[in-house]
């Protein structure tokens, strides 16, 4: 199934919306909750899936609603179409400050792995799917990495990467180590693996987290320099609720503050 081809333009700096345009029958899939504003002619569906594919009865839902609940998103996709008689544009919003990033999926070879929370909106015909990693490791291990959200299709999609956006083309055999929850999106032909951050003072005391990722080309990487998890913990400091970050001692200050 080829995606719909729609136009798109990006607004904002840090806090951006991307406005996407429809011909008349055209559609776009966005995650639930993430449209901003759209003009008169658009109508939207809530719907189970990305309906991209056909539906495979009862269980075949069943199962799709079961990988949406693995990733951490709603069960549900909003298809927004262009019922009108012209062009009509509908905009969809980040969720926190970072940038919104379009993505022509036929130049990235037709698939893309990416965070569970970056996905935001994508031309109608773009299937999304989880992609649990090969090696048993990388579930236990991998933090926000655990369960990764695979894209496939020829159009547009748009993932959100939080704070600035860090692009790495890798040569085949050339290796990167990423903190886990820095890592957005990249490649298929991106191997990707979890290995320990250095030795044990290090893992401990260190405060760079207990592993670290590691990619491996040839391939495309996106990098983002606020993982969200990382922002949370921040303003749960801030508020007198959070632990440390990283160090498995992080929080243990904690134990001797003011009660």
């Amino acid at each position: 199934m080829r995606c719909h081809e729609v136009d798109y333009e990006i607004f904002g700096d840090d806090m951006q919306i991307v406005e996407v345009e429809l011909d008349p029958a055209e559609k776009v899939i966005a995650e639930a909750g993430a449209m901003n504003y759209m003009e008169d002619g658009i109508q939207f569906e809530t719907k189970m899936g990305d309906g991209a594919t056909p539906s495979s009865g009862f269980m075949g839902a069943m199962m799709n609603v079961g990988k949406r609940v693995l990733t951490g998103e709603s069960i549900f996709l909003t298809h927004f179409e262009n019922r009108g008689q012209g062009k009509r544009r509908v905009a969809f919003a980040a969720p926190y400050p970072g940038k919104i990033l379009p993505i022509d999926m036929a130049e990235m070879g037709g698939e893309l792995i990416c965070q569970k929370d970056a996905f935001l909106c994508a031309a109608f015909g773009t299937t999304t799917d989880i992609a649990f990693q090969k090696r048993l490791g990388v579930g236990f291990f991998g933090g926000e990495g655990f369960i990764l959200q695979r894209l496939r299709g020829d159009g547009m999609a748009f993932v959100h990467i939080g704070g600035t956006v860090i692009r790495r083309e890798l040569r085949a055999g050339e290796g990167l180590r990423v903190d886990t929850g820095c890592l957005a999106a990249f490649t298929a032909g991106v191997d990707y693996n979890i290995e320990r951050a250095g030795n044990l003072k290090s893992m401990v005391f260190g405060g760079e987290g207990l592993f670290l990722a590691t990619l491996r080309g040839p391939g495309t990487v996106y990098l983002q320099s606020l993982p969200f998890s990382r922002l949370a913990n921040r303003v749960l400091q801030a508020a007198g609720g959070g632990k440390g970050e990283g160090s498995v001692l992080g929080g243990l200050g904690d134990m001797f503050g003011d009660r």
